[in-house]
């Protein structure tokens, strides 16, 4: 069974047609358990959690939360779920963050670039899915290991985004190597993934990112949707997601 079929009989079985204030993908109850829980380095928040198919495909997802310790990748789980059952093998990335040692800039960006390294050898292909905060940093893990990457609700301007995050996760301004705006192009194949109608990280990040790329970057707007829509397989918008990073994995 091709990719592909298997996407749309994953999607159809979601209830998509149910709306719901997405953000409670927050504060849902744990997804089930993946396959393996594997160390990428020696620190305590340096592993992530592998969920298993049989392509030869794996996303690896780097979960947001404004870059604090306080939110972990407990929160993506449900979207990695649906990525397994579509037929996409996912290790979903923890990461030192601000108020974790060693967290923040550049600790952070390390991590998830140690964390990529360690997995290119499970499987041939990689794709890079980031959300968020973890979309800044799997666009700055694109440019620097020449992968592809779908980055949905990035802070991809993190000098224009108005959150106290920021100046924590930098220790101040942010530098030019940190964010993904000036280092525009990437070089390698780019998805943004933006609702139109996100109060949290502005649709206008992945607007003025998709103007800097010269065409590079493709951007997908989602009409009505919000920050977690994209990341909560209950919500229509994750559909888009999925499919983004399957046509990055073909």
């Amino acid at each position: 069974m091709s990719l592909r079929t298997r996407l749309v009989g994953t999607l159809e079985a979601y209830p998509c047609a149910v709306r719901r204030n997405a953000a409670d993908i927050l504060t849902d109850p744990p997804a089930e358990p993946g396959d393996a829980r594997l160390a990428y380095g020696s620190g305590a928040l340096q592993f992530g959690d592998l969920r298993r198919t049989d392509g030869d495909g794996l996303a690896v997802v780097v979960h947001g939360g404004a870059w604090k310790a306080e939110y972990d990748l407990a929160h993506i789980e449900h979207l990695c779920v649906a990525f397994r059952d579509a037929g996409i093998a996912t290790f979903n990335v923890e990461y030192r963050r601000v108020g974790d040692a060693g967290g923040g800039w550049p600790g952070s960006l390390e991590d998830v670039l140690r964390a990529v390294e360690y997995v290119r050898r499970l499987a041939p292909r990689l794709v890079l899915v980031g959300h968020s905060a973890g979309g800044h940093l799997a666009l700055l893990t694109a440019r620097q290991l020449r992968l592809p990457v779908v980055a949905v609700a990035a802070v991809s301007d993190p000098a224009r985004w108005a959150n106290d995050g920021v100046q924590a996760f930098f220790a101040g301004e942010p530098p030019a190597e940190g964010s993904p705006l000036a280092q525009a192009p990437l070089g390698v194949p780019v998805v943004l993934v933006h609702g139109i109608d996100d109060d949290t990280v502005p649709f206008e990040q992945s607007v003025r990112y998709q103007e800097a790329s010269r065409g590079e970057a493709e951007l997908i707007e989602l009409e009505g949707a919000g920050h977690f829509e994209p990341i909560d397989p209950l919500s229509p918008e994750s559909v888009v997601v999925l499919e983004a990073a399957a046509r990055l994995l073909a």
